[in-house]
């Protein structure tokens, strides 16, 4: 396993931590929205182009596309979405939570497969891989709500940006103080 404080550790505790503050600030931005259908169509479409530029970085940085097939997948699943969710929201908030839904099941494996690489190196990706997980569970829950009578709105969506906030603040979390704790241990005789 990898050093906690290596560069590549703290780069993935920071990218944690940026995850986690952009799902917040989106979640905040969503509420705020009060059902404005133009504000919450330019969040619909921010979010999972956000996810692909993200994992785009993210690849890039630990080895590049080629070394991260998962993530290389998902960047281009992400932008997949991002088109699906512009066409979607130019139809219905039915066909947008049915997009949000396929995306969070493919996004979900896609991010169990790269916590399972990553525990082998960095360790503490547990989190992430319970993540991954939700996420799959959600996307079909957002699935079967878009075939719901209610009509669906970006609420629907918000608590799965918040669950992701939720594990990757938890992430960064634990990896900081799995970094402090080893730390701690090396400066004691």
């Amino acid at each position: 396993m990898q050093n906690q404080s290596s560069p590549q550790s703290n780069w993935l505790r920071s990218y944690y931590f940026i995850r986690a503050l952009f799902s917040i600030g989106w979640i905040i931005a969503a509420i705020l929205s009060g059902g404005q259908s133009a504000l919450a169509s330019v969040l619909l479409v921010i979010y999972p182009a956000w996810d692909a530029v993200a994992n785009l970085v993210d690849a890039r940085s630990n080895g590049g596309l080629k070394a991260n097939p998962a993530q290389t997948f998902n960047v281009a699943v992400s932008t997949v979405t991002t088109v699906a969710v512009i066409i979607a929201v130019l139809n219905s908030t039915y066909a947008v939570l049915a997009v949000f839904g396929v995306w969070a099941i493919f996004s979900g494996l896609l991010q169990l497969a790269a916590a399972v690489r990553r525990w082998r190196v960095y360790g503490a990706q547990w989190v992430m891989i319970l993540s991954g997980a939700q996420s799959t569970l959600a996307g079909g829950f957002m699935i079967s709500r878009a075939y719901g009578t209610v009509a669906p709105s970006i609420l629907d969506i918000a608590p799965y940006a918040g669950f992701g906030a939720f594990y990757f603040l938890l992430s960064a979390v634990w990896m900081t103080v799995a970094a402090y704790r080893k730390g701690s241990h090396e400066v004691l005789p």
